[in-house]
């Protein structure tokens, strides 16, 4: 993909193409990176998706906001929106990140993205930013489920046992698997009211309990959408 299609995708024109160029670049490429860009690019970013927020949920109080806005601007977040444009393959890496997939690497892609907001800040100005940042997170946030954003499978279960007067669930460790130094945990969770039970595993006893948690979660809001 050559930098007119990245452009056209998203939505603007560079003037000053160099900007594109060194947005592009990581450090292990050239001095010339794109740290900087970054820098900028994450005050507009945070700037655009808040004021978005603000206009598009008035009912949203300022803690909703917040949470909201921190889960939206994050690495992982931002990571699937680069790739979403292909932006790794145009990324500028040495050899050693490119022969390590740099290109895919989250971090990676999450800080291109953000000096991209940056060098369009200093091509067109804050309204050109804004407008590409939200042209890429509007669609976005149309897509996702905005309640449960940020929230892991435990905290959304309880959430909706408690908005339901339904007591909340219970978590036990049914079996310890594997070495000391290599242990599987199968963790239940079971909801006696609604005569449910699930299990999860995971090589600690919190991360198994999430996923139980979020089969629960998952069977319970599939049968009561």
């Amino acid at each position: 993909m050559k930098h007119a299609e990245l452009s056209r995708r998203l939505g603007h024109q560079f003037a000053q193409p160099q900007l594109l160029q060194r947005a592009l670049t990581h450090r292990s490429f050239s001095a010339a990176h794109n740290e900087r860009l970054e820098f900028l690019g994450d005050s507009v970013l945070n700037c655009a998706v808040a004021k978005h927020l603000y206009d598009a949920y008035p009912e949203l109080s300022e803690g909703e906001l917040s949470r909201l806005r921190s889960n939206l601007v994050n690495q992982q977040t931002l990571a699937v929106l680069a790739q979403q444009l292909d932006l790794g393959e145009q990324l500028l890496l040495g050899e050693g990140e490119r022969k390590s997939a740099g290109f895919r690497r989250p971090s990676i892609l999450a800080d291109a993205l953000e000096a991209i907001f940056g060098a369009v800040l200093l091509d067109a100005g804050f309204a050109a930013a804004e407008k590409t940042v939200l042209g890429l997170y509007v669609p976005f946030i149309a897509q996702i489920d905005l309640k449960t954003l940020g929230k892991d499978p435990k905290t959304l279960l309880q959430e909706y046992l408690q908005g339901h007067k339904l007591a909340l669930p219970q978590y036990g460790v049914r079996e310890i698997k594997g070495e000391a130094h290599a242990q599987t945990f199968v963790v239940s969770c079971e909801i006696p009211q609604l005569g449910l039970s699930t299990q999860g595993e995971g090589a600690s006893r919190r991360i198994a309990e999430q996923i139980a948690a979020e089969r629960a979660y998952q069977r319970i809001t599939k049968e009561n959408p």
